[in-house]
């Protein structure tokens, strides 16, 4: 690229001035830190490579498996090709050439998976049951693992800013760090697969589903609007109170990032003891921080696509369960999500990622204090989110559920007992995307059958056959007549269904399961593969009245996120 000697001298001279992180020939090939050393790469399929070069240069990508892939960079200076890749393998290398050449080592081929969502989803291994000593033994060189940290946006951003993102083969150090979900997902397919797996960890804490997808596909949803405005209104409040405006703020960040930056260049890399320092991010004013629509998926999400990935498991809807009207609107909002992530995936890999790739949901555990009520109305907006997620999956082909009601804590919002649910996520994929197991969930809901006085209940997924979690009646079971009333119901398993009762119902029309906010310690229904069923409901009846006062559930009193025990539930076996 030729540069006229005036604006040349004047460029280089800013680049001496913003110093060394800048200092970039402009010819420069560049690659988003995703495609860097210890990398995987999606088998048999043709893999998305994208970077930046000058306008016009020619790029090449060869593989060391023997296939290549050339294009020339757009006006923008960005470029993009696919990848062809074989069955899985190691030992793999990738050189990038143009003006310069870039190299990437110890690459794998294998299978790719998208972990994503908000607190949960990231709680570091290290803070769970046992965490640290299954990651003081992890040693799964196979096993990659990229990790990114938490970043949003009000525009959809190109390239993340957190610049110490890399793939790194799972050890003690990066098992440690990493979500405990993702991490046994993940572990698990390696170990039974036999081959090469990934994760791609991106996870924010606190955050909305609405942050999760970008604005345009949401615009017309009259919740997410609503939401805009509040925190639109929020800003301006705050902005004449803490006196900080939007452009303000977006200085603050550039002067922020740019200190970052020089960071990074100048080697510093950790901050607080043993955490990877993460970028500077914008907390306010509200209409450019992380609660805001689409603020997530712009930083999070839209860098990172269309990087093949075989699948998605999401671990996310705590921010959308606060009240019961929000947790029942869940049910679109989870829908669309999948659905444009699935779209856009497929159509920017060129038709490459599945348009239907798998996507599995992590149902909420329990959480405040155990149940004591037949059915838990307003105060239960967790029992309606699991519907809510129970339907998606339902409804939506190539999804599926994470039952998780047995874990979690009466009190702290970020249990540690994250285990069974890796394991969950990781069981559906080898029965439903693997076809590795013939079991890999609980009891699903079929249909009820009236017969007098009675209510019989069918499932789906029931294996060897259904039992209770412990002995003793199944006592998590309701049962209600015409007028709605709810009561608990006496239930007995009878060969692979359920029969219900009550001597106060003597017309039984409905029935709900473990439908409360923690029905953890009541004896739950599991298959004999140590899988517990989802909470359901038979009836259609209106959840909340519109016009009624909403009902918020806050945090229990005294969260301690370092205390607590285990809890007991059956051994699962597939």
């Amino acid at each position: 690229m030729k540069i006229p000697t005036a604006f040349g001298q004047v460029l280089l001279l800013c680049i001496l001035l913003l110093g060394p992180g800048l200092r970039v020939a402009l010819g420069d090939v560049r690659l988003p830190r995703l495609f860097g050393d210890n990398m995987i790469l999606q088998q048999k399929t043709k893999n998305t490579v994208w970077g930046w070069a000058d306008p016009g240069e020619g790029v090449t990508v060869k593989a060391s498996w023997g296939v290549e892939a050339s294009t020339k960079t757009g006006p923008d200076g960005r470029w993009k090709v696919l990848l062809e890749t074989p069955a899985y393998g190691t030992g793999h290398s990738l050189r990038v050439g143009g003006k310069n050449t870039l190299e990437r080592k110890n690459v794998a081929i294998g299978e790719v998976w998208l972990c994503a969502g908000q607190s949960n989803l990231g709680w570091a291994l290290k803070n769970c049951f046992g965490g640290e000593a299954e990651a003081a033994a992890a040693n799964l060189p196979n096993y990659r693992i990229f990790k990114s940290q938490r970043e949003h946006w009000h525009e959809p951003l190109e390239e993340s800013r957190d610049r110490l993102a890399q793939w790194k083969p799972c050890n003690p150090e990066s098992a440690a760090e990493t979500s405990a979900v993702a991490y046994y997902f993940g572990k698990t397919l390696q170990l039974e697969l036999g081959i090469p797996v990934g994760i791609i960890q991106q996870a924010y804490a606190g955050t909305p589903i609405e942050g999760w997808m970008p604005w345009e596909i949401q615009q017309n949803d009259p919740r997410a609007l609503e939401l805009r405005k509040q925190y639109a209104e929020t800003a301006g409040r705050k902005a004449g109170k803490q006196n900080i405006t939007k452009a303000q703020a977006l200085e603050n960040h550039r002067k922020e990032l740019a200190a970052y930056n020089a960071k990074v260049d100048a080697g510093e890399n950790i901050k607080d003891g043993d955490r990877t320092m993460p970028p500077p991010f914008i907390a306010r004013p509200a209409n450019l921080g992380n609660q805001y629509p689409a603020h997530i998926f712009n930083a999070m999400i839209h860098p990172v696509r269309p990087y093949g990935i075989r699948g998605a498991i999401w671990y996310q809807g705590e921010r959308n369960a606060k009240d019961v009207p929000q947790a029942f609107h869940y049910r679109e909002q989870l829908a669309l999500l999948v659905g444009y992530y699935r779209s856009s995936w497929h159509e920017l890999s060129g038709g490459n990622v599945a348009k239907d790739f798998p996507f599995y949901f992590t149902q909420l555990p329990s959480w405040t204090a155990p149940q004591t009520e037949p059915v838990e109305g307003l105060t239960a907006p967790w029992a309606v989110n699991r519907e809510m997620m129970r339907l998606v999956a339902e409804e939506v082909p190539n999804t599926g559920i994470a039952v998780a009601i047995d874990t979690g804590d009466a009190v702290a919002l970020h249990p540690k007992n994250k285990q069974p649910i890796g394991l969950r996520h990781a069981y559906l994929a080898l029965e439903r995307t693997y076809g590795k197991i013939a079991v890999g969930s609980g009891p699903r809901y079929k249909k009820q059958a009236i017969r007098g006085d009675k209510i019989i209940l069918e499932f789906d997924s029931i294996g060897r056959g259904l039992m209770a979690a412990k002995p003793g009646p199944l006592n998590s079971f309701a049962i209600a007549g015409a007028d709605r009333v709810w009561h608990w119901a006496e239930a007995e398993i009878k060969e692979n269904t359920v029969e219900l009762s009550s001597k106060t119902v003597t017309r039984p029309v409905a029935v709900r399961y473990a439908w409360a906010m923690n029905p953890s310690q009541r004896n739950l229904l599991y298959n004999r593969e140590g899988f517990p069923a989802s909470p359901f409901r038979t009836d259609n009846w209106p959840l909340y009245d519109p016009k009624a006062e909403i009902v918020t559930v806050d945090k229990p009193e005294q969260e301690n996120e370092k205390s607590g025990v285990d809890w007991e539930r059956p051994i699962m076996k597939p």
